[in-house]
């Protein structure tokens, strides 16, 4: 069952994105099902398939072939600028829905769920949103008394993106909380090693005292949050 589940993802990820140009995509987003580039990219996924199932199960490369025109045709027709995001995840979802009812046709399996309700699942999930989202509401309101002097400032010289700072932090927690899972507790200091260079350009040119005090505090904020989440997480693991 796994050599067939690799076999027929690694054909759509080739399909998809390693033998699809750009400018096949523009072509097809202009022209939908009148674009000649959407057949040609069924061929490409209808040779790799063969290539790859050597072959065999002709009804399963059939169905994929057939199924992922409708996928794709379908997003060609609803994609509109502002959810074209969104239908790119539903777009891959659908394809990996169609790939594992053809495993699950060609080699016959059983999910077990179960382990979603368990204790230490629980526990994950419950630790991986709090160092995302909770954490990041807890910091900002123990930096709020900070930002709007950081801002006034700050003058407009440092605009960044729109959540940039949020979407880093979270990121920074999920990687810190994922090093101490894995024991890596190195990786962590190179982690901020890392974030430390990125951050002296900015620091070191604008020579603000008080932003640079605010990005340790946040700093030493996110990760502090990260390694308590990661030891707690392991303490209470030994209790379930």
């Amino acid at each position: 069952m796994t050599a067939i589940a690799l076999k027929l993802i690694l054909a759509h990820f080739l399909g998809d994105f390693v033998l699809q140009s750009s400018k096949w995509v523009a072509h097809k987003r202009a022209n939908t099902f009148r674009s000649k580039y959407l057949y040609w990219h069924m061929g490409v996924h209808l040779v790799l398939l063969l290539v790859l199932l050597q072959l065999q199960h002709l009804w399963a490369v059939a169905v994929i072939v057939v199924s992922h025109y409708l996928i794709d045709l379908g997003k060609l027709l609803l994609r509109k600028d502002r959810n074209h995001r969104w239908l790119f995840l539903v777009d891959q979802f659908l394809h990996l829905v169609v790939i594992a009812g053809v495993v699950y046709g060609i080699t016959p399996y059983q999910l077990d769920l179960e382990f979603l309700s368990s204790e230490s699942t629980l526990l994950l999930v419950t630790c991986i949103v709090f160092v995302t989202f909770v954490a990041a509401i807890v910091m900002k309101l123990l930096l709020a008394p900070y930002i709007k002097e950081i801002a006034e400032d700050d003058n407009g010289e440092g605009a960044s993106l729109r959540d940039a700072g949020k979407y880093i932090g979270m990121l920074e927690r999920l990687f810190v909380f994922g090093f101490i899972l894995g024991n890596q507790w190195a990786a962590i200091g190179l982690l901020i090693a890392a974030k430390s260079v990125f951050r002296f350009g900015d620091l070191n040119k604008g020579k603000n005292r008080k932003l640079t005090e605010y990005v340790l505090i946040g700093t030493l904020l996110s990760f502090g949050l990260a390694i308590l989440t990661g030891i707690g997480y392991h303490a209470l693991l030994t209790i379930l």
